[in-house]
């Protein structure tokens, strides 16, 4: 079973949205997280999909896959303290419904430029290594700090990736990873591909597009949004 598991738990101070979570914003009259939904609600592969959700807000959005047509969550659960315990939250419940070789493909909620392929690529590094991050290609210079914020290395940029999602993985293995954290109070990972690297597992990567934004800040949304009016007028005009 491949089941994508959909952190959509952050409250969006970075965005300066008071009465909404940065997820539940429209862009033409549709959610952030229903264009992320969709990718997998639309995958031949998938074959569910768990969603970690803000608390307060579990009812609202019940409502939006209703009136979006999603059908493959299975289960919507409450977040945690912070990001690690929300996806723990999430897989627990994977662990509940499905099987422990199932794959499951951890994303941001707030994440919704990808695309079939990418997927498709998660689930096929899976099968063969048992692991899969996202990357795309650094593209600016990157550097390290040293006192007084003065610059002390330049790094190859060739030798750089920016991580992304989906990060994939063997549901037993991850959910093992995350109990060992927890059990030694290790809850401070900032995303599952550091908690895997932590208990010692090779990560495969697959390359993705540098489209694949998450949409973090006000600037990010209206990338966001200018990226969706382009594809919509190539397809209007016949270029996809």
């Amino acid at each position: 079973m491949n089941i994508a598991l959909i952190f959509a738990g952050g409250t969006g101070q970075r965005m300066n949205t008071r009465s909404m979570p940065k997820q539940f914003l429209e862009l033409h009259g549709k959610p952030i997280i229903i264009y992320t939904l969709e990718h997998f609600e639309n995958h031949p592969q998938i074959d569910g999909i768990v969603v970690v959700c803000i608390a307060d807000w579990i009812d609202y959005f019940s409502k939006l896959l209703d009136k979006f047509h999603i059908t493959k969550v299975s289960a919507i659960v409450p977040g945690g303290g912070n990001g690690q315990e929300s996806i723990y939250n999430g897989l627990l419940k994977i662990n509940e419904q499905y099987s422990e070789d199932s794959i499951v493909l951890i994303h941001d909620g707030v994440r919704p430029i990808i695309d079939e392929e990418i997927i498709s690529q998660n689930i096929m590094s899976v099968r063969k290594y048992s692991s899969a991050v996202t990357i795309s290609p650094a593209t600016e210079t990157v550097v390290t700090l040293g006192e007084n914020q003065c610059l002390q290395t330049i790094i190859d940029r060739n030798q750089c990736c920016i991580a992304k999602a989906p990060q994939s993985f063997i549901l037993k293995d991850i959910l093992c990873a995350h109990e060992q954290a927890k059990a030694e109070g290790k809850l401070n990972f900032i995303d599952s591909a550091s908690l895997m690297r932590d208990y010692g597992f090779d990560l495969h990567t697959v390359v993705g597009s540098s489209d694949n934004i998450k949409i973090t800040t006000p600037p990010d949304f209206y990338i966001f949004r200018a990226l969706i009016d382009s594809r919509e007028n190539m397809q209007i005009m016949g270029i996809r």
